[in-house]
């Protein structure tokens, strides 16, 4: 039998995907002057040669693009500063492009622009075509700023207040560039580096199987709280809450702040995982017990 088609990626992963292929397309014509192996993401390179052209990073991008090539370095008279304007709301979505910046040895730094919630949403509101406001809010909840202090990789970061804009500001951006810009990414801390991935790697797996064992937990929790014929209404506000608990528990997860929960200590528990569901099982406990215990 023929094998099952491999499940397709949502369509924001598949574009961001499709740009870091364009961009490391372009820096490795750019580069080393070795042409691409692998065919481009089309349409994404058509756009991306097109917002170059638009720009004028690239005085040859027009015959380029009609003979189907990359640009070469001739066609860059000047220093490329490239800008990657995104929320990059998970710290391994900006690890990605740091890895292309360490591969071919270019400077590289971060910008975050800290913003109150609520002043995300009065912006939201504002543009021509607003994203709903619970969408804010969880991106809220979920970004990850730059970790300095845990993170090599994260030292050119800023830090800077959204809402208010100071003259102060461009002088610390400028010096910013500068200092990344004095200190591309050595290919030689690719040891450490690794060690870092490695770590985000498993990091995001405890969170994988901590989320699991919590749809498990809610389904036989459901399961149970219908035998104790819990209402049908009651039923929906009681997955809402266990989903939410879980919600929290799982962002807590991720930021490291569940060790220190009285159920860890007292159960002692030493694996982030193992915490996760010793504390779920004992909030979503008192959780049921609302709706039965009445």
């Amino acid at each position: 039998p023929p094998l099952p088609s491999p499940p397709q990626l949502p369509r924001w992963k598949q574009s961001r995907r499709e740009l870091l292929q364009c961009l490391e397309r372009f820096l490795r014509v750019l580069l080393t002057g070795v042409p691409p192996t692998s065919p481009a993401p089309q349409p994404a390179w058509e756009r991306f040669v097109s917002c170059c052209r638009g720009q004028g990073l690239l005085c040859g991008a027009d015959r380029h693009a009609r003979a189907g090539r990359c640009p070469t370095r001739a066609d860059t008279p000047r220093p490329l500063y490239l800008l990657l304007d995104d929320n990059f709301y998970y710290r391994s979505m900006r690890y990605e492009v740091y890895q292309l910046a360490r591969k071919y040895s270019l400077s590289f730094c971060q910008l975050f622009l800290e913003c109150p919630l609520e002043c995300c949403l009065q912006r939201n509101r504002q543009r021509s075509h607003p994203l709903p406001d619970q969408t804010i809010s969880l991106m809220a909840r979920k970004i990850e700023m730059p970790d300095l202090k845990r993170n090599a990789w994260e030292q050119n970061s800023l830090v800077l207040p959204s809402p208010d804009c100071a003259s102060e500001d461009n002088e610390q951006i400028i010096s910013l560039l500068a200092t990344a810009l004095e200190n591309p990414v050595k290919q030689s801390e690719e040891d450490t580096e690794q060690k870092e991935e490695d770590r985000a790697i498993c990091a995001a797996s405890t969170i994988h199987q901590a989320d699991q064992l919590c749809r498990r937990i809610i389904s036989q929790t459901m399961k149970d709280a219908k035998d104790k014929n819990v209402l049908p209404r009651e039923m929906k506000s009681l997955a809402e809450e266990l989903s939410k608990l879980k919600a929290e528990l799982l962002e807590d997860l991720r930021q490291g702040n569940n060790m220190n929960h009285p159920i860890c200590i007292e159960n002692q528990c030493f694996d982030p995982a193992t915490s996760v569901i010793s504390i779920f099982q004992h909030e979503a406990t008192k959780v049921v017990n609302k709706y039965v215990l009445k």
